[in-house]
């Protein structure tokens, strides 16, 4: 999988650590994301928490695991959505990742990335999730050695006794939101023998999530008590499916997915799933069809127009795909992923000064893109603003965790930019960071 041509936005993060194969990959699609935030939105509301204020974040790879790393942010391996068979499982794991926020089981973990100073403070924590993703809390702090320390050792890990707390509140929270109750049964139960197995044969979820027989009776038993079974969701069936649909269609092969397209029931996600699995074998001649059919059945979704988009801006066609990204921009004007997309599209299409409004815009919503760091530093370049492209591409190393790169950058924006003045504190951040890390 090429994760930077595959999907638009895609790349947020790819930090490579000291063991081989060791690397995170950030799935950052806005369509993806959308239907993730709706499936949360209930669940979430249940536990007294904002859908607005909690991302629900894809991470890439296999394993099944789920985890928080501040009150703001939860994060799924792309492995547990697709094994995953309803809404309710997903939202099981969603409930029960709220139960530790809510419960407060984070307050021994010093790290809040949304409020993160500097991008290397961000920096830290991902590398942190690097270790997670691998399925070791040691490794992770091991990663953040000289920067955290032992802050980072054992950050991903609960207790039985938190465990078992957030699996009370979880249930508790699908209950007030009418989720089938049924779906947390169905996960536990596909972690049962998790204990017999040797610990590098235990999934990661195992790892960072005690799991026992006794908590799996428990689980049953606290669904059991409470009665009746909800109506299914027709909305949150359409989203899980689209959702799991399209990243399906990017993960899988494109003949596995054309083999199932229809499996969803529903007609658009079919299109869209075509589309992608033709665009994945460079079909354009199939894939645009299908994209477009799909928006002939929801003309106002900005989430076809933007893959539209990305479909046209992989295939070279730059002035169409800046249309298709602008109508998706028009559509969805405070969307980060969307708008860093249409200023990579502008600026493809030579647009500079328009390119930079908009990947300030998107930056300024989200400053965890690295791509978007990365083409506004390119902007602000071709502008000829030489110190704001070295502050941002300073902070794009740091992002990533590379402080030497990081504080080269810093201090040649720190020489070009006016003392005192946003850039130049920007600048100042990372290389007060590059400094305590050594």
């Amino acid at each position: 999988m090429q994760p930077i041509r595959i999907f638009a936005g895609l790349l947020v993060l790819a930090i490579t650590l000291a063991a081989p194969a060791r690397a995170i990959t950030l799935l950052r699609d806005p369509d993806i994301e959308h239907g993730l935030r709706q499936l949360a939105e209930p669940v979430l509301r249940a536990a007294g928490l904002s859908a607005d204020r909690v991302d629900i974040l894809v991470i890439d790879a296999p394993s099944l695991n789920a985890f928080v790393v501040d009150a703001n942010s939860i994060f799924l391996h792309s492995g547990l959505i697709l094994r995953m068979d309803n809404p309710a499982m997903l939202q099981s794991v969603i409930a029960h990742e709220a139960a530790h926020i809510t419960n407060g089981h984070l307050m021994r973990r010093p790290i809040n990335m949304r409020n993160a100073r500097t991008a290397a403070t961000l920096g830290t924590v991902l590398a942190g999730i690097a270790g997670a993703a691998a399925g070791s809390g040691e490794f992770a702090a091991g990663a953040a050695a000289g920067i955290q320390g032992a802050a980072m050792r054992s950050f991903f890990s609960h207790t039985r006794a938190e465990e078992n707390a957030a699996d009370t509140s979880g249930i508790r929270y699908m209950h007030s939101a009418g989720v089938d109750l049924d779906g947390a049964v169905q996960v536990m139960n596909l972690f049962r023998g998790q204990e017999s197995l040797s610990l590098t044969r235990q999934d990661a979820y195992a790892r960072t999530h005690p799991l026992s027989r006794d908590r799996f009776r428990r689980v049953r038993a606290l669904a059991e008590a409470r009665s009746g079974t909800p109506a299914p969701d027709p909305d949150a069936e359409y989203w899980f499916a689209r959702t799991k649909g399209k990243l399906s269609a990017f993960q899988r092969s494109p003949k596995w997915t054309l083999a199932r397209v229809g499996e969803s029931g529903f007609e658009d996600v079919r299109l869209m799933r075509e589309a992608v699995a033709h665009h994945r074998r460079s079909d354009l001649g199939r894939a645009l069809p299908a994209i477009d059919a799909a928006i002939a059945r929801r003309s106002d979704d900005a989430y076809l127009h933007e893959l539209r988009g990305q479909i046209l801006m992989e295939s070279r066609r730059i002035k169409a795909a800046v249309a298709a990204y602008g109508r998706a921009a028009e559509l969805k004007p405070r969307n980060a992923l969307i708008l860093g997309a249409y200023g990579r599209a502008l600026l493809a299409d030579g647009q500079v000064q328009q390119a930079a409004r908009r990947l300030e815009q998107a930056r300024s919503r989200d400053g965890r893109d690295i791509r978007v760091l990365r083409d506004l530093a390119q902007a602000e370049a071709r502008m000829g603003n030489r110190g704001m492209a070295s502050v941002l591409t300073a902070e794009r190393y740091a992002m990533a965790g590379r402080l030497k790169d990081a504080r080269i950058h810093a201090e040649r924006a720190s020489g070009l930019l006016p003392r005192g003045s946003p850039g130049w504190r920007r600048a100042q951040d990372i290389l007060a960071a590059a400094d305590a890390a050594e």
